[in-house]
Formats: C-alpha cells, sequence, structure tokens
C-alpha cells in the first residue's frame, strides 16, 4: 500500500492552474496558483474578486493570509 495523500500534495498538484478560494467573509478569489506555504499563505496571479456570483473587480497578483482562508478549489 502507498501513503495516503496528504492535503498540502492536493494543493500542490494546483500548482499553476486556476483556483477558486473562498475567504472566512464569503468573498472568492479566482486565479492561477503560483504559491503557497505551510501556513496556506497563498499567491495567486489573474485574480479576480468574486462577490455575490458577479465579477466584482480584476487584480492581477494577489496574496492571501492563510487564517483568512476558508476553502480552496480547483477551478476545472
Amino acid at each position: 500500500m502507498g501513503e495516503p495523500p496528504r492535503p498540502l500534495d492536493a494543493l500542490n498538484n494546483s500548482r499553476n492552474k486556476r483556483v477558486i478560494i473562498e475567504l472566512n467573509n464569503g468573498v472568492q478569489y479566482i486565479g492561477k496558483l503560483k504559491a503557497f506555504d505551510i501556513h496556506i499563505n497563498t499567491v495567486l496571479e489573474d485574480a479576480e474578486e468574486i462577490i455575490e456570483g458577479k465579477v466584482k473587480r480584476k487584480l492581477g497578483t494577489v496574496f492571501i493570509r492563510g487564517n483568512m482562508i476558508n476553502i480552496i478549489s480547483p477551478s476545472e
């Protein structure tokens, strides 16, 4: 039997792919996952801010603190 998958491995498989990040306050960001660390501090490129299902603004590169993140999901 192989090792069970680890959460950071799943996140690493999403590197350079589009992901959706939902924050504790319900705001979502969609962008290309460029980097993260063990605290899930995250860098997205070509990020867009989504509020109530609508794109509110295009932000470019953003840094999101890991303690603000509720969910990270591949967008494909």
